[in-house]
């Protein structure tokens, strides 16, 4: 394979984009933004919903973000399709990944770094969310575990994979632990794990 080809979703509100790209140019990739009302006709090895606040998190985080062109048209099973936070909030509230992203159980918002399990390992990435309380269901694969269970999120769920279809959904921000201002570079380790998985 040559060169890993990204797409980044940039929704209204969304304000990880930048952060998401400056992480695939580091890695080697080839990225672009894709704007949310296009709809999705390139061929990418990997598309991402990154992080922010699509639409203000109006009524509910991601509920209006799934109505876009560019979240209809996610090529699944063929492109491997990243949410991060609120791109995993989209993807649970479109149905298209498992589960469901409540409130925090204290009912605050989290910014912070964390330690999670990641590929049988200890990884440290940040997060930054107000509803990261995942609720499982029957069809949930973890991809990364918290080490210690900062938003009640079942079984320390902090990332899910849907292998069959392609797609990833995590709270933690990888994208901000790649280069790095926040000096963290476990990031990096995720986004070599999507290498592997595309």
């Amino acid at each position: 394979m040559g060169k890993i080809k990204a797409g980044i979703v940039v929704f209204l509100g969304t304000n990880c984009e930048k952060d998401t790209k400056l992480a695939c140019d580091f890695m080697g990739w080839e990225s672009e933004y894709i704007f949310q009302d296009e709809i999705i006709k390139k061929r990418y090895d990997i598309i991402f919903l990154p992080g922010g606040f699509s639409y203000g998190d109006y009524v509910s985080a991601g509920r209006l973000a799934k109505t876009t062109n560019a979240v209809k048209s996610l090529p699944t099973g063929k492109s491997l399709i990243v949410g991060i936070c609120n791109g995993f909030q989209i993807l649970c509230e479109s149905g298209i990944l498992p589960g469901v992203l409540t409130h925090n159980s204290n009912m605050k918002f989290i910014s912070k770094n964390v330690k999670l399990e990641f590929g049988g390992q200890i990884i440290t990435l940040p997060i930054a969310h107000h509803q990261g309380n995942y609720k499982k269901t029957s069809e949930t694969e973890v991809f990364m575990r918290y080490c210690d269970n900062v938003n009640g999120s079942d079984d320390r769920i902090a990332g899910i994979i849907d292998r069959k279809n392609k797609m990833i959904g995590m709270m933690p921000h990888p994208e901000r632990a790649v280069g790095s201002g926040l000096k963290l570079h476990d990031g990096r380790k995720v986004f070599k794990e999507l290498e592997q998985i595309v």
